[in-house]
């Protein structure tokens, strides 16, 4: 079920996205100004973010900033400002689309599916990974050396289910910071979400087994206060 942030200081409009989308399967988290947007974004990582532009306590371009610093989830900007400068404004500054008020709830929908269903294609992973002198084939879920690694480099590895689950989130996100608590869910459920040592535990068991010099990790990066991320 996608997760949904709505981002916005109207009650009636909040209220009418968040029953609209609900109805239509989307699972929806809220947010009334900038501040509580970001902590939101960072806890509950959500797979998309409807943010009104004009917030109590800041401006939405500073909100998209702050998001677009650790995390490319799509954002579709919400405005009753609709100057042509404005709208280029929001997407120079990290927004996908930009939707004017008042709209149409089925093309907002609309455009809420194409955000999603792009987000989703970008996702798609290579069929092999190059992680440290390894090839990590993502189908077989086979890990064996590479024609250039050196030949002291183990010719397979074994991964746990675990360590799977864990290498698969990062890899479907290229380059992206995975925050701590999308990962806990992802990979043991909602009902995890404070397990961090669990966490660093399999993250450390993944570089000594794939990364050449553990500890100074290449690929299997912590973002300090943020989670990790897989970097090609």
């Amino acid at each position: 079920m996608p997760r949904v942030l709505i981002v916005d200081d109207e009650p009636h409009l909040l209220n009418a996205l968040r029953i609209n989308l609900a109805a239509r399967h989307y699972e929806v988290v809220m947010a009334t100004d900038g501040r509580d947007a970001l902590a939101a974004a960072a806890r509950h990582a959500p797979d998309l973010i409807l943010l009104d532009i004009v917030l109590r306590d800041m401006s939405g371009l500073t909100v998209i900033r702050g998001l677009r610093g650790w995390t490319k989830v799509p954002i579709l900007v919400l405005s009753g400002l609709a100057e042509p400068h404005e709208q280029v404004a929001t997407l120079d500054a990290g927004a996908d689309d930009f939707v004017s008020k008042p709209f149409a709830m089925e093309e907002l929908m609309a455009r809420i599916r194409a955000l999603l269903r792009r987000a989703e294609e970008q996702r798609t992973v290579a069929h092999e990974v190059i992680v440290g002198n390894h090839v990590v084939d993502m189908v077989a879920k086979t890990v064996v050396r590479a024609e250039e690694a050196p030949v002291t480099a183990p010719p397979t590895v074994h991964l746990t289910k675990t360590e799977w689950a864990v290498l698969e989130v990062l890899v479907r996100n290229p380059g992206r910071v995975v925050p701590t608590v999308k990962l806990l869910q992802d990979v043991w459920g909602a009902a995890y979400t404070k397990e961090t040592g669990s966490l660093r535990f399999y993250m450390a068991k993944l570089r000594k087994k794939l990364e050449p010099t553990p500890a100074r990790p290449q690929q299997l990066i912590t973002e300090a206060g943020l989670g990790y991320r897989f970097q090609p």
